[in-house]
């Protein structure tokens, strides 16, 4: 059955997955397995960082009131270690030796650094101090947070960074945005897994890997994946069963107009259908609906449409399950080489960008072919070239995608 489809261009069916109406989820999980984690609350400091004045060197902690008139001689009456405190008085001419990152006592008011005093000969509990220094060498209490500061805003992806800022103040847990769960239907009776024997008129399974590392790589975890045969009563059996787990499925192929493209079928069925056909290549026939609360994403099974189709449509709902926006910056960018091809339909190119002079230049990545694999691994963006019956001249401004990475 020939399945009516209404066109909606690239603009319009991002507007419609933005108004769907998805709420984040959160857990608490230890710090240590919090790394690229979407942090879901404001991290305020609970007290004041440091909360206690540090020694900057290893060296000798003495009184304002004896800061003078050297080289002189001091007693040395303690040794403080990080980790330790010193909870005497210093009278005058006293000193406490002291190690970098130490407990600095309330009446020191400068360390000396080690390098600038001597040993008195036959005198241990004795020093000489040679010269004073204009630092007090001394980190203030709450020099670098206050308590009550914000640490880590949320919606901030975690680092080691941020990990061990966490750390520095105690905590063992953080509380994120739970991993979206997807899970991943690849269809084609046309399909091999890798490892198998190549035979005529099939191909090996490439995009199942390419959504599920596309997926892992934007913060999504992905509960299965799997490879299905053209078969209408095996695609609707499997969509069942992982719409009630997942919180997207991602199918992959079986979604243009041939005789055993079975997920328009499924989209028609199903109670919402948000979009079934684009004005845009490649990818025109990408479609979209909810069944049993659950979205369905349905990407072309050409390689280079799939991949276009993932950053522009599935990219921003994982962002937004983990509260935050896309990760695709979008910006403005002159074409720096000629693209000659006129186009009835928007089309979105995979390309390369630079940035020079305060402006992105973009560029065709190889070759514009919606089944192309060879350059996906290079590309460093996507960029649309507005439907027109004449090229777009050279050095025109276009509307660019920049796809995040993870470093």
């Amino acid at each position: 059955m020939l399945i009516r489809r209404h066109p909606i261009t690239l603009e319009e069916a991002q507007a419609k997955l933005a108004q769907l109406d998805l709420t984040p989820k959160t857990e608490t999980i230890p710090v240590a397995q919090a790394n690229h984690r979407i942090l879901a609350q404001d991290l305020k400091a609970a007290y004041d960082y440091p909360n206690f004045r540090r020694s900057g060197y290893d060296g000798y902690a003495l009184r304002a009131a004896d800061d003078h008139d050297f080289p002189k001689i001091f007693h040395v009456v303690g040794e403080i270690q990080a980790g330790a405190t010193f909870d005497r008085s210093l009278g005058e001419n006293e000193v406490v030796r002291i190690m970098t990152g130490a407990f600095v006592p309330d009446d020191a008011a400068k360390v000396i650094m080690l390098e600038q005093t001597r040993e008195v000969p036959d005198h241990p509990e004795q020093i000489k101090i040679m010269t004073t220094q204009k630092k007090d060498n001394i980190t203030p209490a709450g020099s670098e947070f206050k308590a009550g500061d914000l640490l880590i805003a949320a919606g901030s992806e975690l680092n080691p960074g941020g990990l061990s800022l966490i750390s520095a103040f105690g905590q063992t847990s953080v509380t994120v945005y739970a991993k979206p769960k997807v899970a991943i239907i690849t269809t084609g009776t046309e399909l091999l897994q890798p490892g198998a024997k190549p035979q005529p008129g099939k191909i090996f399974n490439s995009n199942g890997p390419l959504i599920a590392n596309l997926v892992a790589e934007n913060g999504g975890e992905v509960t299965e994946s799997i490879q299905i045969a053209d078969d209408y009563q095996l695609l609707q059996t499997n969509l069942k069963r992982l719409q009630a787990t997942n919180d997207i499925v991602i199918t992959d192929g079986g979604v243009s107009v041939g005789d055993f493209d079975y997920l328009a079928t499924a989209a028609r069925e199903a109670d919402q259908l948000i979009f079934n056909k684009l004005k845009m290549r490649p990818g025109s026939v990408t479609t979209a609906f909810i069944d049993h609360n659950t979205l369905i994403m349905a990407l072309s099974g050409n390689p280079g449409a799939c991949y276009t189709g993932f950053y522009l449509f599935v990219e921003p709902v994982l962002s937004r399950l983990q509260g935050r926006a896309s990760q695709c910056q979008k910006v403005t960018a002159t074409l720096s080489r000629f693209y000659p091809k006129t186009n009835g339909y928007d089309k979105v190119l995979r390309g390369t960008y630079q940035f020079k002079a305060g402006d992105y230049q973009v560029q065709l990545n190889g070759s514009d072919v919606s089944g192309a694999l060879g350059n996906l691994q290079s590309t460093t963006c996507l960029f649309k070239i507005p439907h027109s019956h004449e090229p777009l001249p050279l050095y025109s401004q276009v509307e660019t995608w920049l796809l995040p990475y993870k470093s």
